[in-house]
């Protein structure tokens, strides 16, 4: 068990490096990195503005943490 849980921890690192490369840039400088922007970005939901390869990010993430913590506990 703890063998495979290894083998599935290192390819989800590897998905999830490739899915963090593959995304485009954000041209936002400053303002992105601390969480800036103007009233007309907050119209929405976070998750419908994701493109699917961030929603693959955030996936990929979450099952990255349930590993590490399940791999930690064994």
């Amino acid at each position: 068990m703890k063998t495979f849980l290894g083998i599935v921890h290192i390819l989800l690192c590897i998905a999830l490096s490739g899915a963090i490369l593959l995304q485009q840039r954000k041209q936002g400088g400053f303002s992105g990195i601390f969480g800036g922007g103007t009233q007309a970005d907050m119209g929405g939901s976070q998750w419908q503005r994701f493109t699917g390869l961030s929603k693959v990010t955030v996936i990929l993430t979450a099952i990255f943490m349930v590993t590490s913590i399940v791999l930690v506990l064994l």
